[in-house]
Order: C-alpha cells, then sequence, then structure tokens
C-alpha cells in the first residue's frame, strides 16, 4: 500500500515539476515576425463597376426578439399593459436577419441613448446557403 503512494506521490511530483517548468518558459515572451498584408489581386475597373452595382442595392434588416403564435380572437384582446410570452428565454441572443434571412446573432446595446445590435455570432455563408434549401 505505501508503494502505491509513493508511486501517487511521485506523480504527483512529476505533474507539479512539469507546471513549475511550464509557467517558468511562459515569462519568455517570444515577438512573432509577421509579413505586411498585401492586396494581391488588385480589383480591375471591370469589376470595381459590378461591385459597386451591387454595393447599392437595398436590403431590409431586423433584428427579432422572439416569436409568438396567437389567436386572432386573443389578438383583438391585447390593450395596453398586455404581455405577450415570446419563445425565447431572458438572455438569449437575438435573431439579425436581412432580407428575412438569419445571418447573425446580437445582443442589445444603448449607444448615446439609442439602442443598437452587437453581433455575437455571425453566420457562415455554408450555414446560410443550407438553411436556403
Amino acid at each position: 500500500m505505501s508503494t502505491e503512494n509513493d508511486d501517487a506521490m511521485d506523480d504527483w511530483a512529476a505533474a507539479m515539476a512539469e507546471q513549475a517548468d511550464a509557467e517558468a518558459s511562459t515569462d519568455e515572451v517570444q515577438v512573432a515576425e509577421l509579413d505586411e498584408l498585401q492586396d494581391d489581386a488588385p480589383i480591375s475597373g471591370d469589376e470595381k463597376r459590378k461591385l459597386d452595382t451591387i454595393l447599392d442595392i437595398p436590403v431590409t434588416i431586423s433584428m427579432e426578439v422572439g416569436r409568438s403564435h396567437i389567436s386572432i380572437r386573443n389578438l383583438l384582446q391585447l390593450n395596453q399593459g398586455s404581455v405577450v410570452e415570446l419563445d425565447r428565454v431572458a438572455g438569449e441572443p437575438l435573431d439579425v436577419l436581412v432580407n428575412g434571412t438569419l445571418i447573425a446573432h446580437g445582443e442589445v446595446v444603448v449607444v448615446n441613448d439609442k439602442f443598437g445590435i452587437r453581433l455575437t455570432d455571425v453566420i457562415s455563408q455554408i450555414e446560410r446557403i443550407k438553411k436556403l434549401r
């Protein structure tokens, strides 16, 4: 039984020594050398014109807090002070939709007394394409 304790202590001592070595090596900072970003393929005049054409297309962006399905009877009974229960839990991110397509999730922020949305997760192009099918 004492050999098991000795083995456990040896393992513990080895782990502590390894952690001390790792912490000591993190004190040494190495500077990474990075290349400057370069524009390898400049945009031609024709491509720039095509890009300018689509950049001016208006889209509708909306932020969705949640949804609820109610009957027309209940809808007509709503008045000031009524509460409509949504399908979301408090604190859950909002959906950011462009032309009805989910593109991101975000959280509400207040900047200069105006509401805004801070994007917390942008949906990848692959995921957006999958949702269209």
